[in-house]
């Protein structure tokens, strides 16, 4: 199962949530596809609840145009 490393681009303040340009998480997929982009990037939406208690689906933030997508393992 690869590993992947999801980086914000660019700082965004929308809906309430604060997102600062660095902010990261790692993913595993059970799919060698982007995870931003499968199954409604609920592994994405999940890792960064757990790490940093917020919902980046809500900032509407959950998207490449924000986020960079690192396949590292």
């Amino acid at each position: 199962m690869p590993l992947f490393k999801i980086t914000v681009k660019t700082a965004k303040n929308s809906n309430g949530v604060r997102l600062e340009k660095g902010m990261s998480v790692d993913v595993v997929s059970n799919s060698f596809n982007n995870p931003v982009t499968t199954n409604g990037g609920q592994v994405v939406v999940d890792a960064f609840q757990r790490i940093y208690g917020i919902d980046i689906k809500k900032a509407g933030a959950l998207s490449t145009v924000y986020l960079d997508v690192q396949r590292i393992g």
